[in-house]
């Protein structure tokens, strides 16, 4: 570490034990500029997340655990802190896991470039809907719409092909023919499939909500009872025996109101998708919609070549 960034890391330090973050954080970019240290991103990392930046806190901290565990001169007390952290910023965005078939692509997120694949890390972006792109020259572009929850996470496979790998263009039908609309057994197959989807993922969500709620009334009870009898205050600590109980219900209820989230949107995909065909004549597309659901995580993943 250079005297000019060493100098502006103890400044960063003092000001953010003064809880000056602003001025802590400003100090902290200044020296990883000079000196790219894994400590310093944790600093500012810590930074951030007492300013609400969650989603710049989560991809310095992310990069901290990461450099931290290589650390044989770490301490278990710093990695424990580094993991809580990491998971207080993790909690309020969405991550996205792209695996992309070639090195050296630029991945943009909402046209601002994030990376160059192969990615170490997750990309961490707000709650919501996001475009991506993935491009390399001589690579035919993809580009993916994503929607993820806080604390969600989706995966996506992307495979950049040459020009010559894509899918050949159909010709226009000739004059005063017109392509008539898919029907007969298959399709009653499909829609009926697509109805059920939609069914299942709605009744899903809607289980999710009772158990979600459930779990909540039960926090509440106990939270009712730990500050009654004077300990809810010392959650904060760890001192008082339930509170432990209370965090797990706490996390339960979260854990399976996004299960009840990632349920719903699947849900309204799919039946959006279900009607669109069954209005809409056959066409020729490479468009494709996938909701994805699971465990801390929902939304969908909307993608094709442009």
């Amino acid at each position: 570490m250079t005297e000019e960034s060493r100098k502006l890391y103890l400044n960063g330090v003092q000001a953010a034990s003064e809880s000056r973050w602003e001025a802590a954080r400003a100090m902290f970019l200044a020296a990883r500029a000079l000196h790219p240290h894994y400590t310093i991103a944790g600093n500012l990392g810590d930074c951030e997340l007492h300013l609400g930046r969650y989603r710049e806190a989560a991809e310095h901290l992310a990069l901290y655990v990461r450099e931290l565990k290589k650390d044989a001169t770490s301490t278990a007390e710093e990695r424990a802190r580094g993991e809580a952290a990491y998971a207080a910023a993790r909690a309020k965005v969405g991550a996205l896991v792209l695996q992309v078939s070639v090195e050296r692509a630029a991945v943009l997120v909402d046209g601002v470039q994030m990376g160059t694949t192969p990615l170490v890390d997750p990309l961490f972006v707000e709650p919501g809907m996001h475009t991506v792109v993935v491009e390399r020259e001589g690579y035919v572009t993809e580009k993916l719409a994503v929607n993820v929850a806080a604390g969600g996470e989706i995966t996506s496979v992307v495979t950049l092909r040459k020009p010559a790998e894509r899918a050949p263009v159909l010709m226009p039908a000739p004059v005063g023919h017109v392509e008539q609309p898919e029907s007969g057994p298959r399709k009653a197959v499909l829609l009926g499939a697509g109805i059920g989807l939609t069914a299942l993922l709605a009744g899903g969500g809607i289980a999710f909500t009772m158990l979600s709620n459930g779990k909540a009334a039960d926090a509440d009870s106990l939270g009712t009872e730990l500050a009654r009898d004077g300990g809810r205050s010392a959650c904060w600590s760890g001192g008082a025996p339930r509170c432990s109980t209370l965090h797990d219900l706490n996390a339960q209820s979260d854990s399976f109101h996004n299960l009840a989230v990632a349920g719903f949107v699947g849900a309204g995909v799919a039946g959006a998708a279900t009607l669109v065909y069954a209005l809409l004549p056959r066409t020729s597309t490479e468009t494709h919609v996938t909701p994805v659901v699971g465990a801390g995580a929902g939304g969908m993943i909307v993608g094709g070549r442009f």
